[in-house]
C-alpha cells in the first residue's frame, strides 16, 4: 500500500506534524511504502516566493493586513469569491504537484496543510485520483480553506474543533477526533532532575519557559527583565539573533538564554510553565507534556481561534500586559495546588496516541 505523506513548508508546524507521521508509520508500518512531500517544492518559484516569505513578512511588519485576509476568506459573505480565486491560483501554481500525484498511484494521502488536501481533493473530483484523503487539521479552530470536498477523513485536534467542521458542513462519519499528530519525545517521561544537570540548571527552582516559535517575536525580553528576580527563566531565542545578543550581554539574574533548539522537550520538562505563542502543534506538544500556557503575541485568527478553543477547556491564561503576567506567574509560584488545578484541565485535551489512532485509520 502506498502512503504519502504532504506538508507545506510555510509554518513550521505543518511540517513537523506530518514528519511525525512519517516517522511512526516508517517505524510501526514496514508493509506501507511511504513518501514524505512538500508541496510548495513542485509549486512555481513566485508562488513559493509568496508562501515562504509573504507570511513572515506580513505577521512580522503588517499584521493588521494579515488578520484582514484571514477575515475576508473567512467572512460568509466574502468567502465564495475568495475560495474560487484561491483555488484557481492554487491550481496554477501547483500542476507539478497534482501532476506528482496522479503518477504517484497513492492508496492514502495524509495532508497536514489545506493546501494539498485542496489539491488532492479537486484531483478527486475529477477522477484523476483514486486515494483516500485524511486531513490534519493542525489548529483548534477550522478556516474554511480547511473543508474541501472529496475529504474521507477529517482529524480534528479536539471535540470543539469537531463542532467547527460541523457547522462548516462536513458530516459527522468524515471527522475523527485524534489531536495533531506530534513527535513522540514530547509525551516521554523524563527525569527532571537529570535534565535540569544536563542544562546546568537549578533543578529545584520554579522555572518559566519563554518559547514563541522558530521568529523567537513577543516581547520576550520584557517578560525577561520582569521576572528574572523571581524565577528561573529559560528564554529561547530561536532564529532571534539580535534578541539572543541583548539577552547575553544583560546577563539577567536567574535567566539562561538559548538559541535556536533541537531539545524544546527536554527545555518543557524542566519547566513549570510555559510562556508562547498559541500555534497549533506547539499547543498539542506543550500539552502533552503536561505544561500549562500563558499565551502571548498571538496571530489574528488561526491563533486566537485556538485561545478560544482552549479556554472552552479551561486551558491558557491570555494576559493583556507585563504586570498581568508577573502576577499570575507569581500567584502560581506561591500557591501550587491551583497550579496543579489548572493542569488537571490540560487531560481534556492532551492526545498522546494522535500518531498511533491516525495509522490505525490506514487499513
Amino acid at each position: 500500500m502506498k502512503v504519502l505523506i504532504t506538508y507545506a513548508s510555510a509554518g513550521a508546524g505543518h511540517r513537523r506534524s506530518a514528519e511525525a507521521v512519517y516517522d511512526y508509520l516508517k517505524t510501526n508500518r514496514g508493509e506501507l511504502k511511504l513518501e514524505l512531500a512538500d508541496v510548495l517544492s513542485f509549486a512555481n518559484p513566485s508562488f513559493r516566493f509568496c508562501y515562504d516569505f509573504g507570511y513572515p513578512f506580513l505577521i512580522h511588519y503588517a499584521v493588521w493586513l494579515w488578520g484582514l485576509f484571514f477575515w475576508l476568506t473567512q467572512f460568509r459573505l466574502t468567502r465564495w469569491i475568495s475560495r474560487k480565486c484561491s483555488s484557481i491560483i492554487n491550481y496554477l501554481s501547483c500542476r507539478k504537484f497534482a501532476g506528482y500525484l496522479e503518477k504517484g498511484n497513492f492508496d492514502y494521502i495524509v495532508s497536514t496543510h489545506f493546501l494539498a488536501s485542496e489539491l488532492a481533493a479537486l484531483l478527486k473530483s475529477r477522477n484523476k485520483i483514486k486515494a483516500k484523503l485524511i486531513t490534519v487539521v493542525t489548529d483548534f479552530g477550522v478556516h474554511p480553506f480547511w473543508v474541501s470536498s472529496g475529504t474521507d477523513i477529517y482529524i480534528a485536534a479536539s471535540g470543539l474543533t469537531k463542532d467547527k467542521l460541523l457547522d462548516a458542513g462536513v458530516s459527522e462519519e468524515k471527522i475523527k477526533v485524534l489531536g495533531i499528530p506530534f513527535n513522540p519525545d514530547f509525551s516521554k517521561a523524563h527525569d527532571r532532575g537529570k535534565l535540569a544537570d544536563k542544562l546546568a540548571i537549578d533543578r529545584k527552582k520554579f522555572t518559566l519557559l519563554l518559547m514563541t516559535g522558530s521568529f523567537g517575536s513577543g516581547p520576550l525580553e520584557e517578560i525577561a527583565k520582569s521576572l528574572s528576580g523571581f524565577a528561573q527563566v529559560l528564554v529561547v531565542c530561536a532564529k532571534n539573533d539580535s534578541l539572543f545578543r541583548r539577552l547575553t550581554r544583560l546577563n539577567l539574574e536567574n535567566v539562561k538564554v538559548f538559541g535556536f533548539v533541537n531539545n524544546a522537550e527536554e527545555l518543557m520538562a524542566v519547566s513549570d510553565l510555559i510562556i508562547t505563542k498559541p500555534g497549533g502543534l506547539s499547543i498539542m506538544e506543550l500539552l502533552n507534556m503536561g505544561l500549562f500556557p500563558i499565551f502571548v503575541a498571538a496571530i489574528p485568527g488561526q491563533e486566537q481561534e485556538n485561545i478560544k478553543a482552549l479556554a472552552a477547556y479551561g486551558v491558557g491564561f491570555t494576559p493583556k500586559n507585563i504586570p498581568q503576567i508577573k502576577d499570575f506567574v507569581m500567584g502560581l509560584k506561591n500557591d501550587p495546588q491551583k497550579l496543579e488545578s489548572l493542569k488537571n484541565n490540560i487531560s481534556r485535551v492532551a492526545r498522546p496516541d494522535a500518531c498511533q489512532e491516525l495509522a490505525n485509520v490506514i487499513r
